[in-house]
């Protein structure tokens, strides 16, 4: 009897042995989460679409300029010569990233969310001195931008002005004050979730960013008055223009 009770222990010892691989297992499967999360977020970059092949249309908005605000501006400015008329040249994006000091992991994703809303691949930007009170260095990456310019630029100025900027949480408008005195143009964004193609579950972390637009022209009524012809919702009117193109 004495022989069989030790045996009887050393197999509950030996039992408890393959537990603990288990729970091992188990927090293995945890790492395994995070990955798939990180695969969801790469599965969102922009691949392939069904209509790869065929021809690309024309920006609306590039129309309706053509077709409608041209000659608006014309008749109130008064412009002797068509290309004195002001137009878009480029739209800038610029993101700055201070977490990234530390975390360079946080700039990563920031690049991957402005490549979805932009459709094109940002160009990172590296510190110009050192700080020693932020801890940042010369050279170290802690921010993202893009430039825009052609189609691409009059499909975001549509998504913008028509999509984006009506989800901002108690908007009221854009303030006119922000011309920089040279017919530029520039908006703070604080939320990048007020995109559409950024999915709210996949955030890990709220942003914000800078939006620039650059005109043809260096005086800031005409400037205005061209952001305004295309539908930029500033602050103080009764009711934007709508555009139909």
């Amino acid at each position: 009897m004495a022989a069989t009770k030790e045996k009887d222990k050393k197999g509950t010892k030996g039992g408890n042995k393959p537990a603990g691989k288990a729970a091992g297992g188990k927090s293995g499967g945890g790492k395994s989460s995070g990955g798939a999360r990180g695969g969801e977020r790469k599965q969102l970059l922009p691949t392939e679409h069904a209509g790869l092949e065929l021809p690309v249309p024309a920006p609306r908005i590039r129309e309706y300029y053509n077709k409608t605000v041209r000659s608006r501006l014309t008749s109130q400015f008064s412009f002797a010569n068509p290309h004195q008329v002001p137009t878009l040249q480029k739209i800038v994006i610029n993101v700055g990233v201070g977490e990234a000091i530390k975390n360079s992991k946080v700039l990563d994703v920031v690049v991957d969310e402005l490549a979805l809303i932009t459709g094109q691949r940002p160009t990172r930007r590296k510190a110009k001195k050192s700080i020693a009170n932020f801890g940042q260095r010369e050279g170290q990456e802690i921010g993202a931008t893009v430039t825009l310019r052609g189609p691409r630029m009059w499909e975001f100025f549509d998504r913008l002005v028509n999509i984006a900027i009506p989800r901002i949480r108690d908007f009221r408008g854009l303030n006119t004050r922000a011309f920089d005195g040279r017919g530029n143009f520039t908006m703070g964004v604080k939320e990048q979730v007020i995109f559409p193609e950024i999915s709210y579950d996949l955030v890990d972390q709220i942003h914000g960013m800078d939006i620039t637009f650059v005109t043809s022209t260096n005086k800031d009524d005409q400037a205005l008055a061209l952001l305004r012809e295309l539908g930029m919702p500033f602050r103080g009117e009764e009711k934007p223009v709508i555009v139909r193109a």
